[in-house]
């Protein structure tokens, strides 16, 4: 079974779905983490994310797989391990641009039908109730304000000890919802028939167990 989880930055899409996947025994796929891991891939390399030329021209040489380390995701380039390394404002930055880009996102479509396929899996991302996996069982659109996303960023940050105005998280997180909506290719949008999921004023405990609720009910 695959639950396709979708929407914009910092709606906390990863970390419901890592908790709703735990409690249902289903294997959990964050496919943000493998486009910020070709981001950060390309910055590393001296070039420009936002080069077409310049990024397609990394991708053979980028060796980007998934180990599940004590039941958890770990994202390698190569034998580094970058889990951390990509979780940076910088981080989400690249991995808007390069998702724009057709040469990466064909790089990584079928490696995340691959992993979501393999298992009973809840996979999260931007496209992929739309594209990547349109035959998933249960779709799910997690979204919330910009205020308010952009508050549970900096809160992260902070805990992280990243000391960045909440203005510029603000102004990071609607960036970014703009590059996403409005992309060319696979630009951010519910997929037909999924559950529209506003968690603005919800805990993070009620949104798992929404999403627990909705994989009961489809069994029922």
């Amino acid at each position: 079974m695959i639950i396709a989880i979708d929407g914009p930055s910092g709606a906390g899409k990863s970390s419901c779905a890592r908790l709703a996947a735990q409690a249902l025994g289903f294997v959990y796929i964050d496919t943000g983490a493998l486009y910020r891991s070709i981001g950060l891939a390309v910055l590393r390399a001296g070039k420009s994310t936002k080069d077409e030329v310049q990024v397609t021209a990394c991708l053979p040489d980028i060796r980007l797989s998934i180990r599940y380390i004590a039941g958890k995701q770990h994202v390698f380039l190569g034998e580094d391990d970058v889990s951390e390394d990509i979780r940076t404002p910088e981080g989400a930055m690249a991995a808007s641009d390069v998702a724009k880009l057709p040469p990466v996102r064909a790089y990584l479509l079928e490696l995340q039908r691959e992993l979501a396929r393999a298992q009973n899996s809840i996979i999260d991302g931007r496209d992929i109730g739309t594209v990547v996996l349109p035959d998933a069982e249960i779709k799910i659109f997690l979204t919330a304000s910009p205020e308010e996303r952009a508050r549970r960023r900096w809160l992260e940050l902070q805990a992280k000890g990243l000391d960045e105005p909440y203005e510029k998280v603000l102004a990071e997180v609607i960036a970014r919802d703009g590059q996403d909506t409005n992309r060319a290719i696979s630009p951010l949008r519910p997929a037909e028939g999924s559950l529209l999921l506003d968690t603005t004023g919800m805990t993070q405990d009620e949104t798992v167990q929404t999403i627990i609720n909705t994989v009961k009910e489809y069994h029922q």
